[in-house]
């Protein structure tokens, strides 16, 4: 009765996903030209992306503690009505030229992208430790169907909005807002029971080492853990590695003169390597190991950083490109599989909202820090300095060495 519970909701958290993933999407692929245009000046493209980022990064934590208040439905709803009213605000400003407003629908959007994101962490409670990196992995392939439909909706969308009268850009961010309804009228009536309830019951049932027995632990004793520590360190310098040679590709690529279309096709292999391939991350996760799946994804960041530099042409860059996106989701699915594995019930939105805030943050400074780095050193020295941020994961993630013979090892617990 639980197994058929958890699946049913994993695959509801997976339906929100994918909605407001096209929402995000359709939006992020109009940002930056809205953002020179509304603000009279190229120099302020890429601030909406910023305000996004930072709305996701900013509002994190306050997720955690609000997801075990509300509960991970509660959360998940008001989150999205959230984005609904972001999208509505972003529809309106570029009707009426408010770079204020803009930017305003631009925040609300990332909070209500916090939200989603942890969305991940409802399915993993609802399974047992053996079946969470699937669980995971199945909500963050809700971003491939985004990946595909978002910048699809843009072209219908802008002409639906032309025919109202309205400005062409607009009208990607009406289809936004509406996803996002569409996604938290399905979490308030199929996301039953809140998993954050269901995640109880199974942890009673099926208690990991003594996580059951002890009380909340402070976030700094949780991450002090060798595990939580390599996890919380995947997620992040994964993030990291992968927005910082992803957001400066495009404008490498204009450089060596090639057009929009062989930029779409690097970009697209990306996307590929990011989603396509979660169901298998996450059967990786739970067969190998979760160590294991996230050295492999830091070698997979390595090789991409260490091709990327190779050649500017078509194929090597896509190549490098769809391994950076498959080593970030190795080490994103392994890396909150394992998060998910230390801690208890009452331990778990908080800690999951802190790493996500640590996530949103090195997103950021991903972004800001590739242009800075490019534009002083280029694009080969930026990439070089992404494959040794990798080594980190990389190195935590390696077996641990065994105590010299003779000496008492202490037993697992």
């Amino acid at each position: 009765m639980l197994g058929r519970s958890a699946r049913r909701l994993t695959w509801v958290l997976f339906a929100a996903q994918s909605m407001a993933s096209a929402g995000f999407i359709a939006a992020a692929t109009l940002a930056s030209i809205l953002g020179a245009e509304l603000a009279g000046s190229a120099a302020w493209a890429g601030v909406p992306s910023a305000v996004y980022l930072l709305g996701t990064a900013g509002a994190a934590l306050a997720w955690g503690y609000l997801m075990d208040v509300l509960g991970r439905r509660g959360g998940l709803v008001l989150g999205l009505v959230l984005g609904t009213v972001g999208g509505a605000l972003a529809f309106l400003a570029v009707d009426t030229g408010s770079f204020a407003v803009f930017l305003l629908g631009l925040a609300l959007m990332g909070v209500a992208s916090a939200a989603v994101t942890l969305g991940r962490f409802a399915a993993a409670e609802v399974h047992p430790p053996s079946e969470r990196g699937r669980a995971i992995s199945t909500v963050v392939l809700g971003g491939t169907v985004g990946a595909i439909l978002g910048p699809l909706l843009v072209g219908p969308a802008g002409s639906w909005a032309v025919s109202l009268g309205r400005r062409d850009l607009s009208g990607a961010y009406a289809v936004s807002g509406v996803l996002f309804l569409l996604a938290a009228v399905v979490v308030f009536a199929m996301l039953r029971p809140d998993p954050r309830d269901l995640g109880r019951r199974v942890a009673a049932l099926l208690p990991v080492d003594d996580l059951h027995i002890r009380g909340p632990r402070p976030l700094r004793v949780i991450l002090a853990a060798p595990d939580a520590r390599l996890a919380v360190n995947a997620m992040v310098l994964g993030q990291m590695v992968m927005v910082m040679v992803m957001v400066i590709t495009s404008l490498h690529m204009r450089a060596h003169d090639h057009g929009l279309g062989s930029v779409s096709l690097v970009i697209s292999s990306h996307t590929l390597g990011m989603y396509a391939f979660s169901v298998v991350s996450g059967r990786l996760a739970d067969r190998w190991g979760r160590r294991p799946t996230i050295a492999v994804g830091a070698v997979g960041l390595l090789a991409a950083c260490a091709l990327s530099t190779v050649s500017p042409q078509v194929v090597p860059l896509s190549v490098a490109l769809f391994l950076l996106g498959l080593g970030w989701n190795l080490c994103f699915v392994g890396g909150s599989t394992l998060l998910a594995d230390q801690l208890s019930p009452d331990e778990r939105a908080r800690t999951q909202g802190f790493n996500d805030l640590l996530v949103g943050f090195a997103s950021a400074a991903g972004s800001l820090g590739s242009g800075l780095v490019f534009a002083a050193v280029g694009y080969n020295a930026m990439a070089w300095l992404g494959a040794a941020v990798a080594l980190v994961p990389l190195v935590l993630a390696l077996p641990r060495r065994r105590a010299p013979l003779g000496t008492p090892v202490a037993p697992r617990i």
